[in-house]
């Protein structure tokens, strides 16, 4: 095997211990892509170079910029439109009858650039100018990732026209963001307010979040091997109320776990309640 084989299959040790993430043997141009730039930067010739500075600099900030750049994903506004509509027109309307009248509560994992947190907000601003007066106690959207600059990004609910543009609607660019600035915009304060961004790694606890009605797990799980993928959706069982809602990516199906979970159809998709 070829020493950049080597190095490559230690890579991919490394970034699975770190964050669960599993990457093929092909994906060797993926990591040159998200990594080049980084390398260059710290004078690393190697990856295998890298991992040993990872192991033998642990706090020169060098791991999380890697793990930064291997997890960073653009995402679109209300990405694959059906998840949104169902909250909307079935998954609102249910919770409310259930809540008896408390603050409902969603998690939104894996958040990346923030615009499905942003996007369920917007959902459920929509929903109450449809139905005045039914969601008195509010609600909050917890929504985490594991990288603590894209964070900081989406707290500060700015968007270049670039990102404007994957999938949000003109009429919701009107109502829901301020221009700020030649092709730039900022989501508008009510929106921001009922979002909390948090720093949350998948392969470690969640106990701090507390309880969920509903947790958006979209296109992150195909990253992940069987085992760890089956961990996550126990744990996030864990975090949500009975009855409450999984919904998982378009591509993504959850296989097993019939104690825990069961299928509703809701054509079009398919989500998950919590027993």
């Amino acid at each position: 095997m070829s020493s950049g084989n080597v190095d490559f299959d230690q890579f991919r040790v490394f970034l699975e211990k770190a964050c669960g993430i599993l990457l093929g043997a092909n994906k060797q141009y993926l990591v040159s892509s998200r990594l080049n730039k980084l390398m260059e930067q710290q004078g690393i010739k190697s990856l295998g170079d890298l991992v040993q500075r990872m192991q033998t600099q642990p706090r020169s900030g060098l791991r999380e910029q890697v793990v930064d750049a291997m997890t960073t994903n653009e995402t679109l506004w209300f990405r694959d439109t059906y998840p949104f509509e169902v909250m909307k027109n079935k998954v609102l309307p249910e919770m409310l009858k259930a809540s008896a009248g408390q603050r409902l509560r969603i998690w939104s994992a894996a958040c990346s650039s923030g615009q499905e947190p942003y996007s369920l907000s917007m959902t459920i601003d929509e929903f109450e100018r449809s139905n005045p007066g039914q969601l008195r106690a509010g609600a909050q959207i917890v929504a985490t990732d594991l990288s603590s600059s894209m964070l900081i990004n989406c707290r500060s609910g700015e968007y270049d026209s670039l990102a404007i543009g994957r999938g949000l609607s003109p009429e919701r660019l009107q109502r829901f963001f301020d221009p700020k600035g030649p092709g730039r915009w900022v989501i508008k304060a009510p929106i921001k307010s009922r979002v909390e961004f948090r720093p949350i790694n998948l392969l470690e606890s969640y106990a701090a979040l507390g309880k969920f009605d509903v947790v958006f797990c979209r296109n992150v799980l195909i990253y992940f091997s069987a085992e760890v993928k089956k961990d996550i959706l126990l744990r996030i069982h864990g975090t949500l109320k009975r009855g409450g809602y999984l919904f998982l990516g378009a591509s993504e199906a959850l296989n097993g776990l019939p104690d825990h979970y069961q299928m509703v159809q809701c054509s079009p998709g398919i989500i998950y309640q919590a027993k």
